[in-house]
């Protein structure tokens, strides 16, 4: 069970060597940035591991790298840009495909780098999903932090647009919310 901190009841989780806070306000866009904006792009499929807190990704970049880490999330319940706590191991190949072996459900998109922002472009059932992060170092920075203007409407206290969240979304409560916000991405 859940404490109101995060943590799990009866363990401590602490920021420090290993956990860091993570601090990010998320936005829906209508569509995908324009080209000539972005300054590098991913694609990136997460294996959220079943049972877990943890995230298998593998992100492959435009200019070949590919990059493998397993994340540990964990939230905290309160309004605002900081989201919990966050570890994340780079790891080998053969670490990826020893813990990518685990039963999990499957997340894809592409993300794009538009400073200051990162933008998803989900890919399935989540087509028509985009969602820009911002990430932050303190607080002051996060709460001074005015989104350009594609920015539709926030949804950083909104769990539902989380990636943990949405990997166990259908498509149908996908356009739910979405509408909820005025977003309707088969209707374009």
């Amino acid at each position: 069970m859940m404490d109101k901190r995060g943590g799990i009841e009866g363990q401590a989780v602490h920021p420090g060597k290993y956990a860091r806070v993570e601090r990010e306000r998320r936005f829906l866009l209508a569509e995908p940035p324009a080209p000539s904006a972005v300054t590098v792009s991913r694609v990136i499929s997460d294996r959220y591991v079943t049972g877990t807190r943890l995230r298998l990704r593998r992100a492959d970049f435009s200019d070949g790298r590919c990059e493998l880490k397993l994340t540990q999330k964990v939230p905290i319940s309160q309004p605002g840009a900081i989201q919990g706590l966050i570890t994340n191991t780079y790891l080998s190949p053969a670490e990826y495909d020893v813990i990518a072996s685990l039963p999990a459900t499957l997340l894809s998109k592409t993300r794009f780098s538009v400073p200051p922002l990162g933008v998803d472009v989900f890919d399935g059932h989540l087509q028509g999903l985009v969602l820009a992060e911002a990430e932050f170092t303190a607080d002051d920075e996060a709460q001074s932090f005015v989104p350009p203007a594609e920015c539709i409407a926030e949804v950083t206290d909104d769990t539902r647009f989380t990636g943990g969240r949405l990997v166990k979304a259908s498509r149908h409560e996908l356009l739910g919310w979405l509408a909820e916000y005025g977003l309707h991405p088969e209707a374009s």
